[in-house]
């Protein structure tokens, strides 16, 4: 299976985990956007799109990483348990999915990449978002475990971890939301890829960084 993607990209990791855990050996392609190389016309007749991760298995192609952690598991996953077919757990899933799209990992984008990447000040208002998004996972985490309210891992938990993981490089200090702290350990114990993931975290060689930021900066 063809992969093509940027290791610091916690989307892209998120993938690597996903396969590691259903047994694929990915064929790594570094595509590195910030040096525009998605444009490239090779790639672009690949996904039009020109995103990363992509991948392409036996010529079928698929980008985003949240539908590409789902193909993996309903097509890869002989234990059943990283996508269940119970409709209400594969619900549950999917609404934790687009959470960490639209709200964690977003939150992340929108407070530490202006300070990272384009030496911006840092907006007291956008990290109320991070912490509003952190408290939110917090309450997913009363019940069970794992994120959608389950006692084994699912693509949930691997997505959100390797945006986490990203919070933990950019030094938030999570330690007052004691659900996530719990689940976050744990998970760094249980998902396969994990320590790469965190490698390839710290991997900013292809970013110009301006400043690393400071907790509630």
């Amino acid at each position: 299976m063809d992969f093509y993607y940027l290791p610091p990209s916690p989307p892209c990791r998120a993938v690597e985990m996903a396969a590691k855990a259903v047994g694929v050996t990915l064929n790594k392609k570094i595509v590195n956007v910030a040096a525009k190389e998605q444009l490239n016309p090779d790639f672009v007749k690949i996904n039009p799109q020109h995103t990363i991760p992509t991948i392409v298995d036996n010529g079928f192609v698929l980008w985003e990483s949240r539908p590409i952690l789902i193909y993996l598991a309903e097509g890869y996953d002989k234990t059943g348990e990283l996508y269940p077919k119970v409709p209400k757990t594969k619900a549950i899933i999917n609404q934790r999915l687009y959470f960490d799209m639209g709200v964690f990992y977003k939150s992340f984008l929108e407070y530490y990449v202006p300070i990272m990447l384009r030496n911006q000040p840092a907006d007291p208002e956008k990290f109320k978002d991070v912490e509003a998004a952190f408290e939110l996972l917090d309450t997913f985490l009363t019940a069970k475990p794992y994120a959608a309210d389950t006692d084994t891992y699912t693509i949930a938990d691997i997505a959100l971890v390797a945006s986490m993981t990203n919070y933990e490089m950019a030094g938030f200090d999570y330690s007052k939301y004691a659900n996530v702290a719990k689940w976050y350990e744990n998970c760094k114990r249980v998902i396969p890829g994990y320590e790469e993931n965190v490698v390839s975290s710290k991997d900013l060689s292809y970013f110009q960084l301006t400043k690393q930021p400071t907790q509630g900066e």
